[in-house]
């Protein structure tokens, strides 16, 4: 095909219709989740302030719990505010280049954030196993490398996934029965063999979140060992409360992803509308629930943000 064939094959902009079938409901559906957002940024910035300026937080799995929460942050931001246009507004258009950039950064913050869990995962098998070389092992530079890692691990995994969209024809089709933009859904509106964008999806899918959650059920596996290896029930409980809250994070965030994944590539006789309903519940109940499930399992969190607020102006 020509270059100029190709070039204008590729739509200026996509429309997003929302919710196939319940766009009556639209309204309805907006108002929980402009209260969820707003919940979701507050309880999100208010945890990586705290972190950020108590120095009693500036410990690893704190560090590692700013980091999820700045990646909830960016994937609410990535999705919610053209959500709510869509449903307050009737705002479906979106740019290509908008819509892929909504495609970089969902896949890129899912691959940072199973990154974290991981880390944090490590954290937790370390502190419990080998509780005496556990500062010495999570430096903050160890922390660091550690973070520049995922980063780059979910850039090189995702970035593909955008070249892979933009060098399809889409013919002229331009509407996307989604909320916002993901790979599968925009892919599926080529006239052209997709083979290669769902090979490389679900390669892609398994090389980060497929591994991650292997290696974190690992640890976990190892950390239980530990756990029944100790002398009293007081100590197993203590070591196993401070990994409670962890163990929810990662349950809110596989299921739904994993769910979500496999449904869009295999789930052909599931309602669109439950798969787009549920897709957007994972882009905004965990980033809700989390800060609020550490809020409440960790004293120091707790205290943290308290200082926080209540922290006198210079």
């Amino acid at each position: 095909m020509p270059a100029a064939n190709s070039s204008s094959s590729v739509p200026q902009r996509l429309f997003l219709v929302g919710i196939p079938g319940l766009e009556e409901f639209h309204l309805w559906f907006a108002v929980p989740l402009c209260l969820m957002y707003a919940v979701a940024l507050l309880g999100n910035l208010g945890l990586v302030a705290a972190v950020a300026l108590d120095p009693a937080l500036h410990q690893p799995m704190y560090i590692f719990l700013a980091m999820l929460a700045t990646t909830d942050v960016v994937l609410s931001c990535t999705t919610i505010p053209k959500a709510l246009g869509i449903f307050w507004f009737h705002s479906r258009a979106i740019s290509f280049g908008g819509c892929l950039a909504q495609v970089f950064f969902i896949h890129f913050v899912s691959a940072m954030e199973s990154a974290i869990l991981l880390a944090m995962a490590f954290d937790r098998y370390v502190a419990i196993c080998h509780p005496l070389r556990h500062a010495a092992i999570l430096t903050h530079s160890v922390i660091r490398r550690i973070g520049l890692a995922a980063f780059l691990r979910a850039f090189s995994a995702v970035v593909t996934l955008v070249f892979l969209l933009r060098r399809l024809p889409y013919c002229g089709h331009d509407v996307v029965p989604h909320t916002y933009c993901e790979h599968m859904g925009v892919a599926r509106l080529a006239c052209a063999d997709i083979t290669v964008n769902v090979v490389y999806g679900l390669t892609a899918a398994m090389s980060t979140l497929g591994i991650d959650s292997v290696l974190i059920c690992a640890s976990y596996g190892l950390i239980v060992r530990a756990v029944f290896q100790l002398p009293t029930k007081e100590a197993r409980h203590k070591a196993l409360d401070t990994c409670g809250s962890h163990i929810c994070v990662i349950l809110l965030f596989y299921t739904p992803a994993f769910f979500s994944f496999f449904t869009h590539r295999f789930g052909h006789q599931i309602p669109r509308h439950v798969h787009i309903l549920l897709a957007n519940l994972y882009v905004i109940v965990p980033p809700m629930l989390n800060p609020i499930i550490y809020g409440a399992k960790m004293k120091l969190i707790r205290e943290g943000i308290t200082r926080l607020f209540l922290r006198k102006p210079f």
